[in-house]
């Protein structure tokens, strides 16, 4: 969630780490001999379930105010605020004559990082000829649109790690994100405190059907306080991070898409049911409109940003155009026993992952 820390184009901001990180990061935490942890619980998101470090010499410095997480992953422990302790890291090194990053290593850096920018630029590039967008394409419609110093605000679903390694924020409060849990239904609310905080602030939030489903009502919250927020709403018709889980684990689709059920087969399997987000958020107050190209997103959001009010705008997208394998791992357990013979196979992979945790770092 400290994505904001550094702008997008720094450059020595190597994108993001972990199961949901850049391959220039997770090259360059692949290799590393040390690493500097500066106030992050370091949660299998982040280490990529202990796998993203291969470095067989590799030590952790952990700067934190809570002494659990400094002390994770054997790491010497600085218990501190983060901006002291880098001020005095900063002195102590120069006084013992670290004359700072060498220049190959600036300049691998430099390489990998020229390499996962242009990456994202092709991710959130719509694709010519689709009926429907791509959620990466509306993330990055909706950023080039609204700038890198607007805040986006988000929380659940696949949702954030796509924003994690596609939204490019410019300013320190660019990037809110509710990380520990994935709390569905935070988005609409977390937004409306980033607007009260700051009401000159533009706050951009996104959210998809399942988590508006969850928690809306904050919309009549807002509307009652007149705040002006953008919600972009992106509609694919259920749970799809969920359903693509269930896929990467070698299990059968199962209840994750807003589909009716089929009365023959008695399962969920009928047409997907036709929720009308538009004319719902209507009925809170709010502005609604339905965006399903490139440029009605971005006039929308244009409109947004004159209203006088809350603007929900709805994207419907194409549920199965997801973010590409970028050769991550999350430890997501697959079924010892099973009589599916993709599940079986599923485990054989799992295993094989397993072999690249880490789980003792001395």
């Amino acid at each position: 969630a400290g994505k904001g820390v550094l702008p997008w184009n720094h450059p020595m901001n190597a994108g993001p780490i972990g199961s949901n990180g850049a391959t220039s990061a997770n090259k360059l935490a692949r290799d590393a001999d040390l690493i500097i942890a500066i106030g992050t619980r370091l949660s299998d998101f982040t280490t990529a379930s202990k796998s993203a470090f291969q470095n067989p010499t590799v030590r952790f410095v952990g700067i934190n105010v809570v002494p659990m997480d400094a002390n994770k992953l054997s790491a010497q422990p600085i218990v501190a605020d983060a901006k002291r302790a880098l001020n005095t890291l900063r002195i102590e090194l120069k006084e013992a004559g670290f004359a700072g990053t060498q220049t190959e290593y600036r300049n691998e850096i430099k390489i990998l990082k020229e390499g996962w920018d242009a990456k994202v630029t092709e991710l959130r590039t719509p694709q010519e000829g689709s009926e429907l967008l791509a959620e990466l394409a509306v993330i990055g419609l909706v950023n080039e649109t609204v700038g890198g110093k607007a805040t986006v605000v988000c929380a659940a679903g696949g949702m954030p790690g796509e924003l994690l390694r596609l939204w490019r924020p410019e300013d320190p409060k660019a990037y809110h994100m509710e990380y520990g849990f994935s709390c569905m239904g935070y988005e609409i609310p977390g937004g409306v405190g980033v607007k009260l905080a700051e009401p000159d602030r533009e706050v951009v939030v996104m959210v998809g059907d399942g988590s508006y489903l969850m928690m809306n009502s904050e919309i009549v919250t807002a509307v009652g306080e007149g705040l002006r927020l953008t919600i972009v709403l992106i509609d694919n018709h259920g749970y799809q991070c969920i359903l693509g889980l269930q896929r990467a684990v070698g299990v059968s689709d199962f209840g994750n898409e807003l589909r009716y059920r089929d009365h023959g087969t008695k399962q969920l399997t009928g047409e997907y049911i036709p929720v009308d987000f538009q004319k719902h958020a209507e009925s809170m107050g709010a502005n609604a409109i339905v965006a399903r190209t490139a440029d009605e997103i971005k006039n929308a959001l244009t409109e947004a940003k004159s209203a006088d009010r809350v603007t929900v705008i709805v994207v419907p997208v194409d549920p199965e155009k997801r973010m590409p394998g970028l050769g991550t791992w999350w430890d997501v357990p697959v079924a010892e026993v099973s009589g599916e013979e993709r599940t079986r196979k599923t485990r054989e992979i799992y295993e094989k992952a397993t072999e690249n945790q880490r789980t003792v770092f001395a």
